[in-house]
């Protein structure tokens, strides 16, 4: 996850694409926006991020800076429904009471065919929530894209990820001015849910080591409850709709490639994929743990694992930590400049 940002968000470069009576995976038909952001729009290869939970477009790593292993790309980084910037429920009050990966990814391929133009795809990358999409995109359109980059993400959330979301929602949902979902006919906003919502989230995304080695001073805070006040409280309550962050984190929690297969089995999923599929999980990562992503690359044809050996948890795949940042786009580059996927190779020249 990113941290989300204040009131003062800069959308600079953001358009957006309408798609009418669009037909979620629930039955349910609506116009949609979808919103996104083109970078070097006259780059060859096309690559798309999907953003995360709690990220929005601008705020998201693309790896397009100095030195970016995509600068030289057409980098298009699109808002998954429900993140507040394309149609989610804190701006549609028609939108539907659940939302599926599939829907996100076939009104992104409605957006990169039917608006963009685009036929075909170089890559997709994306973190923690857009790690999952990445992995939907792989199996819902096997031949639109050479590369799938999961960072830190999963193609089946875990029971005991699915076990720590309930405890944000938990926080949120029962705080007493979010009133049973209440509080938007009453005009009001339910900030202490938001809080909590923040503050427990907050020593998840980040691991025992980081929080122990005192981290946080190296960000700006002396003591830890500053950490939490001005990073997870503030930052939550100022930036984010309770409605959006609930529909987003269920879909979470339902996260599955198995769904995108007649029989739900996940596993043939992730054997069908065609694409080369780098997977990179955080070592320290309490979400998505690299255990679980060493079982999943033993299914994928052309599948490999780099593990970002870090002590910033979940967050380093988001861009927190300047060095994992680096290490992910030199690793990167390596993986989608290989002629072939030879992993001795690779591996080689990466402990060079």
């Amino acid at each position: 996850m990113s941290l989300p940002s204040y009131d003062g968000y800069d959308s600079t470069g953001i358009e957006h694409y309408s798609i009418p009576s669009f037909k979620f995976i629930s039955g349910a038909s609506l116009d949609v926006r979808i919103s996104y952001r083109s970078f070097n729009p006259s780059g060859g290869k096309v690559v798309v991020i999907p953003t995360c939970y709690g990220g929005r477009i601008n705020d998201t790593l693309n790896f397009t800076g100095e030195n970016g292993v995509l600068a030289a790309c057409h980098v298009i980084v699109v808002a998954m429904l429900g993140n507040g910037e394309s149609s989610s429920p804190s701006n549609e009050p028609e939108f539907p009471k659940s939302l599926d990966y599939r829907d996100c990814i076939s009104s992104q391929y409605e957006l990169l065919t039917k608006h963009l133009g685009i036929k075909e795809l170089e890559a997709v990358i994306g973190f923690s929530m857009g790690g999952q999409q990445a992995y939907h995109w792989a199996c819902m359109y096997p031949q639109f894209m050479k590369y799938v980059v999961p960072i830190c993400g999963s193609a089946k959330t875990s029971v005991h990820n699915y076990a720590f979301v309930e405890g944000p929602k938990a926080a949120l949902i029962n705080s007493i001015d979010y009133q049973d979902g209440a509080y938007r006919s009453k005009g009001t906003k339910p900030s202490r849910g938001l809080r909590a919502f923040g503050r427990t989230y907050c020593p998840w995304a980040l691991s025992a080591a980081w929080f122990r080695e005192g981290c946080y001073q190296d960000v700006g805070y002396k003591e830890v409850e500053q950490f939490i006040q001005a990073e997870w409280e503030d930052k939550f309550e100022k930036a984010w709709d309770a409605e959006d962050m609930l529909i987003l984190a269920r879909m979470w929690q339902a996260g599955d490639i198995g769904k995108t297969q007649q029989d739900g089995d996940y596993l043939k999923a992730l054997q069908a994929i065609e694409a080369k599929v780098l997977v990179m999980p955080a070592r320290t990562d309490t979400y998505f743990p690299p255990e679980d992503s060493e079982n999943e690359v033993k299914y994928l044809k052309h599948g490999e694992l780099a593990v970002i050996e870090t002590i910033w948890g979940h967050m380093a795949g988001g861009g927190a930590n300047p060095k994992d940042t680096k290490w992910m786009n030199d690793r990167i580059a390596l993986f989608m400049n290989s002629k072939a996927l030879d992993l001795s190779a690779m591996k080689e020249a990466m402990d060079k």
